[in-house]
């Protein structure tokens, strides 16, 4: 069992591959199949990156968050979840949420500020974006409670930064999923930096993972750009709260390659010599060059994957740019199956101020500006 072997107070890291793409570990034996799946998702996860990097510059889209660099981490829990498992954001996870039915288009959609982005897919077991920092992890905590109490057997997988560990949410959140051994997985990204401020000035603990213990939770640090390790990590995490063993902490130690959003300029902050230290550890560089070694990736392979990711995103924007203005009726009506009296009496409100509105532009136009 990997939290059995691997301390946390210690700084002992579970690694499966180098930064090589070397065994450094026993080879887990995964499918052939699912290892091609872990690399697919990584790529089209970097490629719409990517993409949504550049709409932003073009004023095509709002301010955006990257998560190049940490594909892995994000890739490797989200294939070892079960169908029936529910995932809760924070807002850097675009990979994720494509693997968890969360389609391209809507995570485009609410970086582009339209409400109708929020709105779920039927069937798809994930929640919105959460922006505001830790939020998230006291709500997966009371989810993961209910489901225990139905018998669903279903696990919460929680994301968050390693900023958020140092919010009241966090500790509010993991207290109440150790006190009720709560089925669920909470994944915190350490990727070196809360904005600004590196992890070293946010917290004197010697690893993010070891703060799971004062809860009773086990925790574990796990080398966040090994895909690998990741993979196998979350599955046993996931596996022992369905087993009714309560929840379990894992620390993605990786890296944002890129800005903490695209309001942000990391070169006021982090070195060159940094980031060209990180690049050489790039969560995809690595995998390819185990896969590679294994007969499993091709160039050829790369062309294909490249084709059909660079297709996927191309519809993706379509859809997102095609999808016409948004109604005040958007901003209410998915917030509750049904809308409350309160939701009713707030959306004729708005409807009023915006047809006064109407009224004065016409009547401005009518005079000519003068008055």
């Amino acid at each position: 069992m990997i939290f059995g072997s691997f301390d946390p107070l210690k700084g002992d890291m579970f690694q499966v591959l180098d930064p090589d793409g070397k065994l450094v570990a026993e080879d887990p034996g995964l499918d052939p199949v699912l290892m091609k799946d872990l690399y697919r998702w990584m790529l089209y996860g970097r490629l719409a990156d990517e993409k949504a990097v550049k709409l932003q510059r073009q004023g095509r889209m709002g301010t955006y968050a990257p998560g190049k660099g940490q594909e892995a981490s994000q890739v490797g829990p989200a294939l070892a979840m079960g169908d029936y498992d529910w995932l809760f954001p924070s807002f850097r996870e675009l990979t994720t949420y494509m693997i968890r039915g969360y389609p391209l288009e809507y995570n485009l959609l609410y970086f582009m500020g339209d409400v109708r982005s929020n709105q779920v897919p039927e069937g798809t077991k994930s929640l919105p974006i959460f922006v505001p920092v830790a939020t998230q992890v006291p709500i997966a905590a009371g989810a993961a409670w209910a489901l225990k109490k139905k018998g669903s057997g279903s696990v919460v997988v929680c994301y968050m930064g390693d900023g958020a560990t140092s919010e009241g949410d966090f500790h509010e959140g993991l207290n109440f999923a150790g006190v009720f051994r709560v089925p669920a997985l909470f994944i915190s990204q350490n990727n070196q930096w809360a904005i600004s401020v590196p992890r070293k000035k946010q917290t004197l603990s010697r690893t993010i993972a070891q703060k799971s213990l004062s809860y009773g939770i086990p925790g574990v640090l796990v080398d966040g750009n090994d895909v690998l390790a990741m993979y196998i990590a979350a599955r046993e995490g996931i596996e022992r709260a369905r087993n009714g063993e309560g929840p379990f902490f894992i620390e993605a130690f990786t890296y944002r390659r890129m800005m903490h959003t695209t309001a942000d300029d990391p070169g006021r902050y982090r070195t060159p010599e940094e980031e060209a230290e990180w690049d050489l550890k790039d969560p995809l560089r690595r995998f390819r060059a185990y896969l590679e070694g294994r007969g499993i990736w091709t160039p050829e392979w790369q062309k294909q994957l490249e084709a059909d990711a660079e297709e996927m995103i191309k519809k993706a924007v379509e859809k997102a740019e095609s999808l016409g203005p948004q109604e005040p009726e958007d901003l209410f009506r998915h917030m509750y199956e049904e809308m409350t009296p309160a939701l009713v009496e707030q959306l004729e409100y708005l409807k009023f101020s915006l047809a006064n509105r109407e009224i004065e532009e016409e009547a401005d136009e009518i005079k000519g500006g003068f008055p």
